[in-house]
């Protein structure tokens, strides 16, 4: 039989969905993030009913989806060695689930986490296609260093194995993994998001690695750093979230709600655009514009305990703020400033700015670039130097001389970095609108690349 399998992207955390049409009215999903909005408008697109939700792993990314989907009448498939403290059919290794003529059958596949579960679909005894979660992605295999530190080379070594399960399958079946470009869970830069098991052991450079120690080392080098709020989330995922609020209106607060709740330990979280933050915001806010990967550094910048304040300008949307939150776990949102940062100036409450600079204009001063290590090494402005968002997020903060500018690819990451150095007391780093590449071209010197 033919078969529609449809992804369902999360541009922000890098992350598929797949949404698999039964042929009879009902839908299977797999994977699916607390943020439920894309997958159920793509089965109410195809009038469908999801009558089936599966998790491969214990998400450290999002909080599950398969929850919420449960609660509305699926049933929820995951592994059995997950401990899940909610109702779920456990499945073993080897274990079929039959979805109405169509069969998945449960393969365990560990490395990205212990209990980790690939899942193959079936035609009656021919084999579709394979979600592999974290396991197999597309021109790599997911990183292996979550669960605990000092386990990474051991699980690596079983992500090893699993992987050469997964490339016995036959060389037709569809390879449909959970990580994909723009995920910390380490899947390489590339807009595909699906391939074969052909394909894979033709082209993935780790599945073609002669042997298990040089898959090791080539999946253990390729790691960078990951967001800190992965540390707590797959034990959230092994509890089970808690329902979702019947709204996701932001409750409107006073000025002085804000000065209270801010006194009190709140973080004012400014999602504005860096322009309008850089010209005035709140003293000791935190700018995190809001954009697809808003997610990533609300939970990178932040604690899940903590109370949040946002301010965000009229024509910013505060239900996609509210999802963001939610889909890793941040449902501490006491509200919004009433009127936004027109109320608390007119309220004659104190502002401060931000100065910004653009690429051309960096001549004389010290960079300091926050990207990715990665990032920085493939090309950077001469003289720069490099300490990474989420580092300076967790109280790295590097010493740095008057009138620096601190750089990314564009300025949100730049302006985060610097509202985070004016929260520790700095008030004299520029921010540079822009990246290396303007600067590049702008100046016509080549960039440095390299360590």
């Amino acid at each position: 039989m033919g078969i529609d399998v449809v992804p369902v992207v999360d541009d922000g955390l890098g992350n598929t969905t797949w949404l698999v049409d039964l042929g009879d009215g009902r839908a299977l999903a797999v994977d699916a993030s607390r943020d439920l909005r894309g997958v159920r408008a793509a089965a109410r697109a195809r009038g469908l009913s999801i009558a089936f939700a599966a998790d491969t792993h214990l998400h450290a990314d999002f909080v599950t989806g398969a929850v919420d989907l449960s609660r509305d009448g699926a049933l929820l498939l995951a592994s059995a060695a997950g401990a899940r403290a909610y109702p779920h059919r456990g499945l073993a290794d080897g274990d079929e689930a039959d979805l109405g003529g169509l069969t998945l059958r449960a393969l365990l596949t560990p490395g990205h986490t212990d209990e980790h579960l690939a899942l193959l679909l079936l035609d009656g005894s021919r084999p579709l296609g394979v979600f592999t979660g974290g396991s197999l992605i597309v021109g790599a295999a997911a990183r292996t260093d979550l669960v605990h530190p000092e386990r990474t080379d051991e699980l690596a070594r079983a992500q090893w194995r699993s992987l050469q399960r997964l490339a016995e399958l036959p060389d037709d079946v569809a390879v449909w993994p959970t990580h994909g470009a723009g995920s910390f869970c380490s899947a390489p830069p590339g807009v595909q998001r699906s391939s074969t098991i052909g394909q894979e052991k033709a082209g993935n450079a780790l599945l073609r690695a002669e042997d298990e120690d040089a898959f090791v080392a080539g999946l253990l080098g390729g790691l960078g750093t990951y967001p800190r709020y992965f540390r707590h989330l797959a034990e959230v995922n092994r509890r089970g979230p808690a329902p979702l609020p019947a709204t996701t209106d932001l409750r409107p607060l006073s000025d002085v709600e804000v000065e209270v709740a801010a006194g009190r330990g709140a973080v004012v979280v400014d999602v504005r655009p860096v322009e309008r933050y850089a010209a005035a915001h709140l003293p000791g806010s935190l700018s995190i514009p809001l954009r697809s990967a808003f997610a990533t550094w609300l939970g990178w910048t932040t604690e899940p305990t903590t109370p949040l304040v946002v301010v965000r300008d009229d024509d910013q949307d505060g239900a996609e703020i509210v999802w963001q939150a939610r889909k890793i776990g941040y449902d501490r949102l006491l509200g919004e400033l009433a009127g936004g940062l027109a109320a608390w100036q007119q309220s004659g409450r104190a502002t401060t700015s931000t100065v910004v600079v653009g690429a051309r204009a960096l001549d004389g001063r010290r960079v300091l670039d926050v990207r990715q290590r990665s990032e920085f090494t493939a090309g950077r402005v001469a003289g720069a130097g490099n300490a990474e968002l989420g580092r300076l997020a967790e109280g790295d903060l590097p010493a740095l001389p008057d009138g620096a500018a601190v750089m990314c690819g564009h300025g949100e990451r730049a302006m985060t970095a610097a509202s985070l150095l004016e929260r520790a007391g700095r008030r004299d780093v520029a921010v540079v609108v822009g990246g290396p590449e303007d600067w590049a071209r702008h100046t016509g010197r080549p960039l440095e690349t390299g360590p």
